[in-house]
Protein backbone atom coordinates (compact mmCIF):
# COMPACT_ATOMS: atom_id res chain seq x y z
CA UNK A 1 0.00 0.00 0.00
CA UNK A 2 2.75 2.04 0.12
CA UNK A 3 4.13 4.84 -2.95
CA UNK A 4 5.59 3.15 -5.74
CA UNK A 5 7.95 3.80 -8.31
CA UNK A 6 6.46 5.17 -11.43
CA UNK A 7 8.96 5.50 -14.04
CA UNK A 8 12.65 5.25 -14.29
CA UNK A 9 15.09 6.76 -16.88
CA UNK A 10 18.48 5.18 -17.61
CA UNK A 11 20.89 7.76 -18.80
CA UNK A 12 23.24 6.39 -21.35
CA UNK A 13 24.60 10.06 -22.42
CA UNK A 14 26.83 10.19 -19.68
CA UNK A 15 30.76 9.39 -19.47
CA UNK A 16 29.63 7.30 -16.38
CA UNK A 17 32.47 4.24 -16.58
CA UNK A 18 35.89 5.82 -16.35
CA UNK A 19 38.04 4.64 -19.13
CA UNK A 20 35.06 4.21 -21.12
CA UNK A 21 33.21 5.87 -24.06
CA UNK A 22 29.89 7.49 -23.65
CA UNK A 23 27.30 4.36 -23.34
CA UNK A 24 25.12 5.69 -26.18
CA UNK A 25 28.27 6.06 -28.31
CA UNK A 26 30.01 2.61 -27.51
CA UNK A 27 27.39 0.09 -28.98
CA UNK A 28 28.69 -2.86 -27.54
CA UNK A 29 29.09 -1.29 -24.02
CA UNK A 30 25.02 -0.29 -24.70
CA UNK A 31 24.13 -3.83 -25.98
CA UNK A 32 25.81 -5.19 -22.73
CA UNK A 33 23.66 -2.49 -20.37
CA UNK A 34 20.44 -2.73 -22.09
CA UNK A 35 20.83 -6.78 -21.64
CA UNK A 36 22.07 -6.72 -18.00
CA UNK A 37 19.06 -4.43 -17.47
CA UNK A 38 16.30 -6.67 -18.72
CA UNK A 39 17.48 -9.89 -16.78
CA UNK A 40 16.47 -7.44 -13.49
CA UNK A 41 13.73 -9.45 -11.69
CA UNK A 42 11.82 -6.34 -12.49
CA UNK A 43 11.22 -6.60 -15.73
CA UNK A 44 10.94 -10.82 -15.23
CA UNK A 45 7.19 -10.47 -15.97
CA UNK A 46 4.59 -10.44 -18.85
CA UNK A 47 4.93 -6.02 -18.29
CA UNK A 48 7.20 -3.92 -16.60
CA UNK A 49 6.57 -3.07 -13.02
CA UNK A 50 7.09 0.66 -13.79
CA UNK A 51 7.26 2.43 -17.28
CA UNK A 52 11.62 3.10 -18.22
CA UNK A 53 12.82 5.58 -20.48
CA UNK A 54 16.36 5.83 -22.09
CA UNK A 55 17.83 9.66 -22.23
CA UNK A 56 19.96 9.16 -25.41
CA UNK A 57 22.75 11.18 -26.35
CA UNK A 58 22.70 13.58 -29.58
CA UNK A 59 24.12 11.38 -33.29
CA UNK A 60 25.17 13.55 -35.97
CA UNK A 61 25.54 9.93 -38.49
CA UNK A 62 22.55 7.75 -40.03
CA UNK A 63 24.57 4.27 -39.34
CA UNK A 64 24.75 5.92 -35.86
CA UNK A 65 20.65 6.40 -35.26
CA UNK A 66 20.45 2.96 -36.76
CA UNK A 67 22.68 0.86 -34.12
CA UNK A 68 21.01 2.81 -31.21
CA UNK A 69 17.33 2.41 -32.77
CA UNK A 70 18.24 -1.30 -33.39
CA UNK A 71 19.33 -2.19 -29.96
CA UNK A 72 16.35 -0.91 -28.55
CA UNK A 73 13.86 -1.94 -30.70
CA UNK A 74 15.44 -5.43 -29.46
CA UNK A 75 14.67 -4.51 -26.13
CA UNK A 76 11.11 -2.76 -26.90
CA UNK A 77 9.37 -5.13 -24.44
CA UNK A 78 11.09 -3.28 -21.88
CA UNK A 79 11.53 0.25 -22.87
CA UNK A 80 8.71 2.29 -22.80
CA UNK A 81 10.71 5.97 -24.29
CA UNK A 82 13.53 7.52 -25.50
CA UNK A 83 14.74 11.04 -24.82
CA UNK A 84 16.67 12.63 -27.47
CA UNK A 85 19.25 14.68 -26.86
CA UNK A 86 21.11 14.87 -23.75
CA UNK A 87 23.73 17.34 -23.83
CA UNK A 88 26.11 17.98 -26.94
CA UNK A 89 29.75 16.85 -25.25
CA UNK A 90 32.72 19.06 -24.65
CA UNK A 91 31.95 22.31 -25.12
CA UNK A 92 33.92 25.34 -23.81
CA UNK A 93 32.65 28.58 -22.70
CA UNK A 94 34.95 31.51 -21.65
CA UNK A 95 35.27 34.12 -19.08
CA UNK A 96 36.92 36.73 -21.42
CA UNK A 97 37.32 39.08 -17.84
CA UNK A 98 39.34 36.16 -16.09
CA UNK A 99 41.00 34.68 -19.65
CA UNK A 100 39.86 31.43 -18.31
CA UNK A 101 37.21 29.01 -18.27
CA UNK A 102 33.67 29.87 -17.40
CA UNK A 103 33.01 26.94 -14.72
CA UNK A 104 35.68 24.86 -12.80
CA UNK A 105 34.96 21.27 -13.58
CA UNK A 106 37.43 19.22 -15.57
CA UNK A 107 39.17 22.07 -17.31
CA UNK A 108 35.33 23.93 -17.87
CA UNK A 109 34.43 21.33 -20.75
CA UNK A 110 30.95 20.26 -20.51
CA UNK A 111 27.92 19.90 -22.19
CA UNK A 112 25.88 22.15 -24.43
CA UNK A 113 22.52 22.78 -23.53
CA UNK A 114 19.57 25.52 -24.37
CA UNK A 115 18.92 27.27 -27.96
CA UNK A 116 22.05 26.32 -28.77
CA UNK A 117 21.31 22.53 -29.38
CA UNK A 118 17.59 22.94 -30.69
CA UNK A 119 18.35 21.83 -34.20
CA UNK A 120 20.25 19.04 -33.27
CA UNK A 121 17.04 17.98 -30.78
CA UNK A 122 15.00 18.00 -33.76
CA UNK A 123 17.23 16.28 -36.34
CA UNK A 124 17.54 13.40 -33.67
CA UNK A 125 13.55 13.57 -32.27
CA UNK A 126 13.08 12.90 -36.45
CA UNK A 127 15.28 9.89 -37.16
CA UNK A 128 14.31 8.37 -34.25
CA UNK A 129 10.86 8.20 -34.80
CA UNK A 130 11.52 6.92 -38.01
CA UNK A 131 13.63 4.15 -36.80
CA UNK A 132 12.39 3.21 -33.52
CA UNK A 133 9.02 0.78 -33.37
CA UNK A 134 5.61 2.28 -33.04
CA UNK A 135 5.70 0.90 -28.72
CA UNK A 136 8.17 3.15 -28.29
CA UNK A 137 7.59 6.57 -27.26
CA UNK A 138 10.27 9.15 -28.36
CA UNK A 139 10.73 12.70 -26.13
CA UNK A 140 11.71 15.69 -27.58
CA UNK A 141 14.60 17.26 -25.27
CA UNK A 142 16.91 20.05 -26.19
CA UNK A 143 17.09 23.82 -26.74
CA UNK A 144 12.80 24.52 -25.89
CA UNK A 145 11.59 27.86 -24.36
CA UNK A 146 8.69 28.64 -26.54
CA UNK A 147 5.52 27.08 -27.87
CA UNK A 148 6.74 27.00 -31.02
CA UNK A 149 9.71 25.25 -29.92
CA UNK A 150 7.48 22.93 -28.73
CA UNK A 151 5.45 22.64 -31.53
CA UNK A 152 8.23 21.73 -33.71
CA UNK A 153 9.32 18.84 -31.73
CA UNK A 154 5.83 17.02 -31.61
CA UNK A 155 5.72 17.73 -35.54
CA UNK A 156 8.70 15.72 -35.89
CA UNK A 157 7.01 12.49 -33.46
CA UNK A 158 7.57 13.03 -30.08
CA UNK A 159 5.24 11.97 -27.62
CA UNK A 160 6.48 14.67 -25.19
CA UNK A 161 8.78 17.64 -24.26
CA UNK A 162 10.78 17.71 -21.96
CA UNK A 163 12.42 21.40 -20.77
CA UNK A 164 15.71 22.32 -18.84
CA UNK A 165 17.94 25.14 -19.50
CA UNK A 166 14.61 27.41 -19.79
CA UNK A 167 13.65 26.02 -16.07
CA UNK A 168 16.63 26.81 -15.06
CA UNK A 169 16.68 30.00 -16.19
CA UNK A 170 13.39 31.58 -15.70
CA UNK A 171 11.78 28.79 -13.34
CA UNK A 172 8.06 26.61 -13.11
CA UNK A 173 6.25 29.53 -14.41
CA UNK A 174 7.73 28.59 -18.09
CA UNK A 175 6.02 25.43 -18.16
CA UNK A 176 2.22 27.50 -18.19
CA UNK A 177 3.84 30.17 -20.46
CA UNK A 178 5.32 27.39 -22.90
CA UNK A 179 1.58 25.43 -22.97
CA UNK A 180 -0.08 28.75 -23.07
CA UNK A 181 1.71 29.48 -26.32
CA UNK A 182 2.23 26.09 -27.87
CA UNK A 183 -1.87 26.26 -27.24
CA UNK A 184 -2.13 29.39 -29.23
CA UNK A 185 -0.32 27.87 -32.17
CA UNK A 186 -2.38 25.01 -32.24
CA UNK A 187 -5.35 27.59 -32.29
CA UNK A 188 -3.70 29.67 -35.09
CA UNK A 189 -3.51 26.09 -37.18
CA UNK A 190 -6.95 25.13 -36.25
CA UNK A 191 -5.39 22.15 -34.35
CA UNK A 192 -7.31 20.66 -30.81
CA UNK A 193 -4.80 18.07 -29.94
CA UNK A 194 -1.37 17.68 -30.84
CA UNK A 195 -2.34 14.47 -32.09
CA UNK A 196 -3.44 16.43 -34.99
CA UNK A 197 -0.17 17.17 -36.17
CA UNK A 198 2.37 14.77 -34.11
CA UNK A 199 5.03 12.85 -36.59
CA UNK A 200 3.50 14.85 -40.11
CA UNK A 201 6.63 16.98 -40.85
CA UNK A 202 5.55 17.94 -44.53
CA UNK A 203 8.44 17.50 -47.48
CA UNK A 204 9.94 20.78 -48.33
CA UNK A 205 8.10 21.88 -51.39
CA UNK A 206 7.63 25.49 -53.05
CA UNK A 207 4.07 25.73 -52.09
CA UNK A 208 5.26 25.39 -48.42
CA UNK A 209 7.72 27.96 -48.87
CA UNK A 210 5.23 30.28 -50.30
CA UNK A 211 3.18 30.12 -47.06
CA UNK A 212 6.38 30.43 -45.07
CA UNK A 213 6.98 33.80 -46.74
CA UNK A 214 3.40 35.03 -46.37
CA UNK A 215 3.55 34.32 -42.91
CA UNK A 216 6.37 35.94 -42.28
CA UNK A 217 5.30 38.80 -44.04
CA UNK A 218 2.29 39.29 -41.83
CA UNK A 219 4.27 39.24 -38.74
CA UNK A 220 6.24 42.37 -40.32
CA UNK A 221 3.11 44.79 -40.82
Amino acid sequence: GGAKISAVELNLACPNIPGKPTIGYDFEQMEDVMSQVSSLPCFSGPKPQFMFGLKMPPYFDRPHFEMAAAILNKYKSIVSYSASINTIGNALAIDIHAEMPAIRAKGGFAGLSGKAVKYTALANVKQMRELLDPSIAVVGVGGVSTGEDAFELILCGAQAVQVGTCHWNEGPKCFDRICGELKDVMRRKGYDSPDDFRGKLKEWSKEGQAVSRKARAGRKK
